[in-house]
């Protein structure tokens, strides 16, 4: 299993991962909408990819969103999606992908990464939990829904 940093060049392998990906968060398919997306996020370099791959299969990947802490005056990454495919599942391959993540917020001087899941995402929770995030208890956070 090796991770990698991708870019246009794996566009297709990206686009299906991020639309199972969807599907995951009951969403409708949409392979042509997530290859736009995508193909946007890689022609602004407005986000981070990294793909899991077994030989020439990509099996997982994970998706940082870039942000800024004015407290700290520092970058911050938003860990926004994270997903590996059902049959690769309790490998080990979400970890590599978070430490890849870690890795490259590290490397950008990031102060630290954020990341939100569904209250009913157990599995990932204990993840998250085993790798040293906390869970948030000084701050509410809200969202303004706009469409």
């Amino acid at each position: 299993m090796e991770i990698i940093s991708a870019s246009l060049e794996h566009l297709e392998e990206a686009a299906t991962l991020f639309d199972q990906y969807r599907v995951f968060y009951e969403q409708p398919s949409d392979l042509a909408a997530a290859r736009q997306f995508l193909r946007a996020r890689f022609e602004a370099e407005d986000s981070a990819i990294f793909l899991a791959r077994e030989a020439t299969d990509s099996v997982g990947f994970a998706q940082l969103y870039p942000g800024f802490s004015s407290v700290s005056m520092r970058r911050i990454w938003i860990l926004n999606d994270l997903f590996v495919r059902r049959s690769h599942r309790k490998q080990g391959i979400a970890k590599l992908l978070m430490s890849a993540a870690k890795n490259h917020a590290r490397e950008t001087g990031a102060v630290r990464i954020g990341l939100s899941t569904q209250t009913t995402n157990a599995p990932a929770q204990s993840l998250y939990e085993s790798l040293g995030y906390r869970r948030e208890q000084s701050f509410y956070h809200y969202t303004l829904p706009l469409v």
